[in-house]
């Protein structure tokens, strides 16, 4: 249920049977659920809803299911999982070609199609997170690589501890805001003393001594901030 919350699925079945058991089933775990029974429709649908999932049947009146899911993919790529009552290897394979994701033969049962989205949508998470903890940050002069936990200044590496490297991925956060020093203490030491705050000031020093000035601001009586470039 936590992965269907708020997920728009998109059913592509031309079978009513199946498209309102797919659609029963897939309500009852959570998703918000629309079918359509052609590839025309099914398009317009995906452009209006812009749905977080394709659940695609390989034969279909007019645009067939290859060509919808080839069209799907080449404008806003989204996880396809393709069905189909061919059970013929090249039939899998042209679908995998055209950017289907995932592939099930008729019949199959609610229980693994519902598997299968969830774990497509998981494996979709997974990788905007890892693309986003991985990203390279900069602010101004400084470059922060969050994967290799590695900072540079100028194209210059500079060695910082893991204390100063968590802090400083904490201000880059969010660039220009101010971080006070009980809430940096909590966020990196993991624990809250007025009487400690000191231990951030400490190695904010440290870290302005590696960075240089101009990177670091200080807002008196309150805390620390990146300076926007």
């Amino acid at each position: 249920m936590e992965t269907a919350q708020h997920r728009r699925v998109l059913v592509v079945e031309d079978d009513d049977t199946i498209a309102q058991a797919i659609q029963h089933r897939l309500r009852a775990e959570g998703f918000e659920v629309r079918c359509t029974g052609d590839g025309e429709s099914a398009l317009a649908a995906y452009q209006q809803d812009e749905p977080d999932l394709v659940i695609l049947d390989r034969m279909l009146p007019g645009v067939d299911g290859l060509e919808v899911c080839r069209r799907i993919q080449a404008t806003r790529p989204v996880p396809v999982l393709m069905v189909t009552a061919l059970g013929e290897e090249t039939d899998l394979l042209v679908g995998l070609g055209v950017g289907a994701d995932d592939y099930m033969a008729k019949p199959f049962s609610m229980r693994e199609l519902v598997a299968r989205v969830n774990a497509l949508l998981r494996r979709v998470d997974r990788a905007a997170r890892l693309a986003v903890d991985d990203q390279v940050v900069r602010i101004g002069a400084v470059a922060i690589d969050p994967g290799e936990r590695r900072v540079f200044v100028r194209d210059a590496e500079v060695q910082l501890t893991k204390t100063e490297f968590d802090l400083l991925r904490r201000l880059a956060d969010r660039p220009g805001q101010v971080f006070e020093r009980e809430r940096l203490l909590t966020d990196i030491w993991g624990f809250s003393q007025p009487a400690a705050t000191r231990t951030v000031d400490s190695h904010i020093r440290a870290l302005r001594r590696k960075l240089g000035p101009g990177v670091v601001r200080t807002v008196h009586g309150v805390g620390y901030a990146l300076v926007r470039p």
